[in-house]
């Protein structure tokens, strides 16, 4: 257990609702594990009280927080340094106090990143799906741009939302591959996927027998690809049990919240993060 203190420094995650969170257990997993004086909290913080909010964590000490739904923008203009991935996605979820300001980054990417760069592949002639054009989105064009994929499209219902997603990129490294589709034209584009991520919540509680992709299409996925999920609960989606019938390579969200989680851990220590301790904790929260 993490020992508090008078001494003790404050990590937090922010957002609203912010309750919901599992980034306390695996943090303070870590923390524990690191003989860290310091203790990581959910901090429920509204849109309208974010600026004060910042100011008061500056205020008194507060080393560095996470950030989630609905900040991740609103943040930018609070901050006296961002880094450039975290410029090209338009979103921050990691924050740390430099001595003079707020310097944010974005480890979703890396998190996003980390089960795939593992598996030692040459992804120069790999098509990526992208399913959805929200905030989550964004973080895994830009990973898929950082991998090197051959192609990177981005399917999403609206298409005037689709075309706005496209102009966000323009003159920016991470969009050159980029095109974007709307929803009709997935049939098409998935025989030749080699990398199909879902960023929807589609499949979440309470609609858990959903699946972005309908079962005609699913049929399409060809055997050896990578169907990827950002959800981990439930464990497996039915898009990820679906995938695995084809002969899909299926990922879930998890490794990517305890990956971005611990590069997190990181840029606030300095020190090597016990990986294995956060994602131990959230499997054993989650029972898998």
């Amino acid at each position: 257990m993490v020992k508090i203190t008078g001494t003790t420094q404050i990590l937090a995650v922010i957002g609203d609702p912010v309750k919901h969170s599992f980034s306390p257990l695996m943090h303070n997993a870590a923390i524990a594990q690191m003989a860290l004086d310091y203790v990581y909290v959910a901090l429920p913080i509204t849109a309208t009280d974010l600026a004060d909010a910042v100011r008061g964590f500056e205020t008194i000490g507060l080393v560095g927080f996470n950030i989630t739904i609905p900040h991740k923008q609103a943040i930018l203009p609070l901050l006296s340094e961002v880094s450039d991935v975290a410029q090209a996605v338009g979103a921050v979820n990691t924050v740390r106090w430099t001595g003079s300001g707020w310097a944010g980054t974005n480890t979703d990417v890396e998190g996003f990143l980390s089960p795939l760069v593992a598996m030692e592949k040459d992804w120069s002639q790999t098509s990526a799906v992208v399913l959805g054009n929200g905030g989550a989105a964004r973080a895994v064009v830009a990973g898929c741009a950082q991998l090197g994929c051959a192609e990177v499209h981005v399917v999403g219902r609206s298409a005037e939302k689709l075309a706005a997603f496209e102009q966000s990129w323009a003159g920016s490294a991470f969009g050159q591959n980029l095109q974007v589709h709307t929803w009709d034209a997935l049939g098409e584009l998935m025989p030749g996927a080699g990398l199909v991520v879902n960023t929807t919540p589609v499949g979440m509680s309470p609609k858990v027998e959903a699946s972005p992709v309908s079962q005609e299409v699913m049929t399409k996925m060809q055997a050896g690809a990578i169907a990827y999920d950002l959800i981990y609960v439930p464990n497996p989606t039915r898009f990820l049990r679906e995938a695995q019938a084809q002969g899909a390579i299926v990922l879930d969200g998890l490794e990517m919240l305890v990956q971005q989680g611990a590069a997190a851990l990181r840029i606030w220590t300095g020190g090597e993060v016990p990986v294995d301790v956060m994602r131990k904790t959230l499997k054993g929260h989650l029972g898998l």
